[in-house]
């Protein structure tokens, strides 16, 4: 995919003068340093003291290093999966190399490389993830656990590779910051795990070719942060990254500017990216827990340095994690919210790990849990590495106090998210937020009034999930897409304009007009209205009712306007079977070996049908990782909506059985 001059305008409209301004600035500099390319100063006498308190090891679960472990052999022998693509030929890899597509990106000025045009690149996802350097985090993690030399070898014969191969500026590893950002974390933590290998000094602080890397990273950083309409996640990885490389590899002249500059940018771009009730503001889950992680990735380096952080640093992670808490469903799984690309800030487990379990008991451990978080079972090696770095938040001196809540939150007014849980784990998720951060809501979907349904942690009512981002515009578009979500789409169009894959021209509003998310499982009924402004002149409001007594979801959505054509979608998920007979269809599914089943009950006044793993145009499909889809049924009524007439509102019904 390559940008036209189109979009280069509407993205432009989409920015302040400011941000005009700073990338001017940016262009004028990139120009300068394709000529101008100064040398890592001198560094003598640098040693590592960020290392691991003694006895932290020790303190890993024995299946969470059993894990890690077999993780690592995998990747001894060369294997791995990236974004559903599996690959075997990482003993000796070519970190150029896209295996989804068999194309190498470019050699030249790192600026100068198309890298959104996949079919002079490849698949730029496919590249970029292996130079994160996070499975070598985990070779560094065996190395630590096991003290077997040869995970430190296989380290330190990549790293020396990668550095070979990539030298500053030059080619596709060069391009984006948050690239630069997440693989200085992973180096401050490689060299983290192998202190006590012989040869880690050097390999780091000891190396040239090391030192020079580290320090053309950060120089990289310190000119061209994220600004502006990006300042999304990209800004808090390249500051959370810097700043771990500062304070761990203080060993230049300019790493106190760097630092100092580094953590001012994550402060205020933590708070700006993060609603006060402690969801991310991009609305977008995954994201949410990027951010997360890298923000404990950021306070644990800075604790271990001794380097005190502004004081509303912890307070929003702490709101972060209390409100991942809240959002979960009863297997620890959080809403399927806005885009995903299994995007992490520190990767230290092999599979099998559940990522917002770890969170949560990272949160348990940093913070304390609170007397209505969801009960945490599993076991995870971050943990007890971040645990080891970080201040418990209660004897932390420095850190303010903050309310916490006293019961389970289930409604989040700033972000427009609330949860209806009912008996029989019932949950669902209803959207009636803002769409998306900044001016250009990168990560948003056009999803307003969406709803998400799960029954004991089983997608019933899915959010289809994102699939791709470059290379496959047909694809982005229907993941994102208003009628790739389970919600009401008229006249054919989005109820939000896209401008391109990470930009959005006009964006629908939506308010929530009433909200009761009293205990369904006592017996009473939750309800939850909402209407949005993307169809104008027509407004589209939506109400939903969970009752306990019955096993009840009543979906009531009501087109207010001229008449319109209307198609409403329910995207079901991939475990569940559907047999659709005129307006109703019985659902069937398993969980832990037990057969389970529903009755969906969908609006008379529509034609139905069921579409499954259909490609032109797409429909039918669940992703369920960046890169990964399958098919899943969808249904699909058409007709009209008439806002003077009783055909201008729809109801749905669904019944769980048993």
């Amino acid at each position: 995919m390559t940008m036209s001059v189109d979009w280069y305008l509407r993205r432009l409209s989409r920015m302040g003068p400011r941000e005009v301004g700073g990338r001017v600035g940016d262009a004028v500099r990139r120009r300068r340093w394709r000529s101008a390319r100064p040398h890592c100063p001198s560094v003598t006498g640098a040693r590592f003291t960020a290392v691991l308190p003694a006895g932290t090891i020790a303190a890993i679960a024995p299946d969470a290093a059993k894990r890690l472990i077999a993780e690592a052999d995998r990747l001894m022998y060369g294997h791995a999966e990236y974004f559903g693509v599996v690959r075997d030929d990482l003993v000796r890899p070519d970190w150029w190399y896209d295996p989804k597509t068999g194309r190498r990106a470019p050699w030249g000025y790192a600026f100068d490389v198309p890298y959104r045009n996949e079919d002079a690149v490849g698949d730029i996802k496919q590249i970029w993830e292996l130079s994160r350097h996070q499975y070598l985090t985990v070779l560094a993690a065996a190395y630590a656990i096991t003290g077997n030399e040869r995970y430190a070898e296989r380290v330190a014969e990549h790293l020396r590779s990668w550095w070979a191969a990539n030298a500053p500026l030059r080619g596709v590893h060069w391009i984006s910051g948050i690239e630069l950002g997440i693989r200085l974390l992973s180096w401050v933590w490689i060299r983290r795990l192998l202190d006590g290998w012989p040869g880690a000094a050097g390999l780091f602080e000891g190396n040239p070719v090391a030192l020079n890397q580290i320090w053309h990273h950060q120089r990289w950083l310190a000119a061209f942060p994220s600004r502006g309409s990006s300042a999304n996640n990209h800004v808090i990885a390249e500051a959370a990254g810097h700043f771990a490389a500062a304070c761990a590899f203080a060993w230049f002249p300019s790493s106190a500017r760097w630092r100092a500059g580094a953590l001012r940018s994550l402060e205020r771009h933590l708070r700006g990216n993060t609603f006060d009730s402690g969801l991310n503001r991009e609305l977008a889950t995954e994201y949410h827990g990027l951010v997360l992680e890298l923000g404990l990735a950021a306070v644990a380096e800075a604790d271990a340095a001794g380097v005190p952080v502004p004081a509303s640093i912890r307070p929003v992670l702490l709101r972060m994690t209390d409100a991942l808490a809240a959002v979960v469903d009863n297997r620890l799984r959080p809403p399927r919210q806005g885009d995903a690309d299994d995007g992490h800030g520190l990767v230290v487990d092999g599979t099998g790990t559940d990522r917002w379990a770890s969170l949560l008991a990272t949160g348990d451990a940093v913070f304390g849990r609170l007397a209505w978080w969801p009960a945490v079972t599993g076991t995870d090696v971050r943990t007890p590495l971040l645990a080891a770095l970080i201040k418990p938040y209660s004897k932390n001196g420095t850190a303010p106090a903050v309310p916490r809540p006293a019961s389970r939150p289930a409604h989040f007014a700033d972000a427009g998210l609330t949860i209806l849980r009912g008996p029989a784990e019932i949950w669902c998720r209803c959207d009636g937020g803002p769409h998306g951060f900044l001016s250009i809501a990168a990560h948003a979907h056009a999803d307003a009034l969406s709803v998400e349904v799960r029954h004991d942690g089983v997608d019933v009512l899915a959010d289809p999930g994102t699939y791709c981002y470059h290379g496959q515009p047909l694809w982005r578009q229907y993941f994102r897409s208003t009628l790739g979500h389970n919600t009401l789409q008229l006249d054919g169009g989005d109820q939000s304009v896209s401008g391109g894959p990470f930009l959005w021209t006009r964006q629908a509003r939506t308010r929530v007009l009433a909200v009761d998310t009293s205990d369904a499982s006592d017996g009473g009924t939750a309800r939850w209205c909402a209407e949005h402004d993307g169809y104008q002149p027509s407004v589209h409001r939506r109400r939903v009712e969970l009752t306990a007594a019955k096993q009840e979801l009543r979906v009531v959505d009501e087109v207010r306007g001229p008449r319109r054509d209307v198609r409403l979608a329910f995207h079901l998920g991939p475990a569940i079977a559907a047999d659709l007979v005129g307006n109703r269809a019985a659902l069937t599914w398993m969980r832990d070996g037990e057969g389970r089943s529903a009755v969906l009950d969908l609006p008379r006044q529509l034609n139905w049908q069921a579409h499954r793993g259909e490609t032109d145009p797409p429909l039918g499909w669940y992703s369920a990782g960046f890169g990964r889809k399958e098919p899943a049924t969808t249904l699909v009524g058409t007709g009209c909506a008439d806002g003077a007439a009783l055909s201008g509102e729809f109801t749905t019904v669904l019944r769980f059985r048993g």
